[in-house]
């Protein structure tokens, strides 16, 4: 693990939260009502819980570079994470279990449209 100065971690934390509200945007945008940011469970994290009707969407929010630096980033257990905290929320959160759900990813990097990937783990 690389260790990083304080100043270099309170960089990369405002970027991040930046970057969950650029990705926040982008649903919000799409007719999505954002339910919950940062949502800690004790399998990880869910950067964001957004909702559209009957379809209620986990987001993983993943802010690099580039987009190519942010879709490498994401790895197979960021999938077992998000989908043992997507189990935990749901858990806290009977009312919502009824509704078709999904998993999506958005990539976000300086200087380009944030990248919305609906779905992206179904295929894992």
């Amino acid at each position: 693990m690389v260790d990083r100065t304080p100043q270099l971690r309170r960089a990369a934390f405002t970027r991040g939260l930046e970057a969950e509200a650029t990705a926040a945007a982008l649903f919000e945008a799409d007719g999505f009502v954002i339910l919950h940011k940062r949502v800690r469970t004790p399998r990880g994290e869910i950067d964001l819980v957004a909702r559209r009707a009957e379809l209620l969407v986990f987001v993983e929010v993943k802010a690099r570079l580039s987009l190519r630096s942010a879709a490498e980033s994401i790895l197979p257990r960021q999938r077992r994470r998000i989908v043992g905290a997507a189990e935990i929320f749901l858990a806290r959160h009977p009312e919502l279990a009824g509704l078709d759900m999904r998993l999506d990813v958005v990539l976000v990097a300086p200087g380009t449209p944030p990248l919305h990937l609906p779905g992206a783990f179904e295929a894992e």
